[in-house]
């Protein structure tokens, strides 16, 4: 593993870029969709089939693979990339969202961080923004993310003010730990909500800490898709040029493509794999809701042109029949579908914003997907 990590912008079409960001692991295109391995798994795909519809990173999430399988087991494997048969890049979420999505089972300590009780074991948690660091490490992940407190969808600035605060303090700790290592990369997460204003200020806090990629966080979480378009095209543009943009948790092939028209570079989601447990493919098309009794008959696959497991040759009717069966097969045919779906739009995004036509592209299919 020679190569430290770097990132440069290859071509610009309007506001939406083409990029490269290079690890020691391989290169990763951009604009690039990452599939979600909470657990070191993307649910129901067989790693070499992850591979094989492109997909040139994943992530995982540093406090469920803290949990289990813990960090000595992944110790003795050099990191998560040798446990799980993947050796390309693996961002690693820094457990700040869990801060959110668990808030029941934890509590805030501005100088300690976040207090859990294990909703496995009930079993005390602190996961300090050095904590998160020294696991990620130990995980062995490529791209590393500052510990941040992710509120919910509030329009209390007081609120968003505070873990502006809250966050900034504890990315100044993680990039303390994280150190100087620059085969790696850590990336700052930005807050602030629905604000313009309170975005910018958490940025530049976080610029004068300086981080080799910044991610806006804090979206998808409750607010329309017309509100997160409109708070990215006010706010992505003061984003650092020469470094990657990151939005996090999102999301719905719309999403990405208005993402990607304001400048957004990488994203991740459940979504495909989430979707395809219960019966929902994405394809050019639209969404197609397998379990709908209309598709009892149908003969045609979902995409005919996709060779990958040969998924072209199982028909609407054969899922819909498995859905309705609650046969495993469906998840993980739908699964795979999604997942090779999403690379095949973040593949034509890429050669339409090298030939200059992504605006065109864009137009045709904001409505579609």
């Amino acid at each position: 593993m020679k190569n430290n990590f770097s990132f440069k912008v290859v071509k610009n079409n309007d506001q939406s870029r083409l990029g490269k960001i290079i690890t020691p692991r391989g290169q990763i295109d951009t604009p690039a969709f990452m599939p979600v391995g909470t657990l070191g798994t993307v649910k129901g795909i067989y790693t070499d089939d992850i591979k094989k519809t492109g997909t040139q990173i994943i992530l995982g999430n540093t406090y469920h693979l803290f949990l289990r399988p813990g960090e000595e087991v992944l110790k003795k494997f050099n990191g998560i990339h040798k446990f799980i048969n993947w050796d390309k890049p693996v961002l690693t979420d820094s457990g700040g969202y869990q801060i959110m999505s668990l808030s029941k089972f934890n509590k805030i300590d501005k100088n300690l961080g976040a207090i859990f009780r294990s909703h496995l074991d009930g079993k005390k948690i602190i996961l300090s923004p050095e904590k998160s660091i020294q696991i990620q490490k130990n995980i062995n992940s490529d791209i590393m993310m500052v510990l941040d407190e992710c509120p919910e969808l509030t329009r209390d600035k007081k609120i968003l003010s505070n873990a502006i605060d809250t966050s900034t303090k504890w990315a100044k700790r993680c990039k303390i730990e994280f150190g100087n290592d620059k085969r790696k990369a850590l990336f700052g997460i930005t807050q602030g909500g629905l604000y313009k204003d309170l975005r910018i200020e958490s940025l530049e806090k976080l610029k004068e800490i300086d981080f080799d990629g910044y991610a806006i966080g804090g979206m998808a979480v409750g607010e329309t898709q017309s509100q997160m378009f409109k708070i990215l095209e006010n706010f992505v543009k003061f984003l650092p040029k020469n470094k990657p943009r990151y939005l996090m948790g999102v999301g719905m092939p719309g999403d990405i493509l208005g993402a990607v028209k304001n400048g957004v570079d990488m994203f991740d989601c459940v979504l495909p794999t989430r979707s395809g447990r219960t019966g929902l493919a994405f394809t050019w098309q639209g969404k197609v809701n397998l379990r709908n009794s209309k598709y009892k008959y149908d003969k045609s696959p979902l995409d005919r042109k996709t060779k990958i497991r040969n998924l072209n040759s199982y028909s609407k009717s054969y899922l819909n029949h498995l859905i309705k069966s609650n046969e495993i097969l469906a998840s993980m045919l739908i699964s795979l579908h999604n997942v090779n779906f999403y690379q095949e739009l973040m593949s034509e995004i890429r050669k339409n914003i090298k030939k200059g036509s992504f605006l065109k592209f864009y137009n045709k299919y904001i409505k579609i997907l």
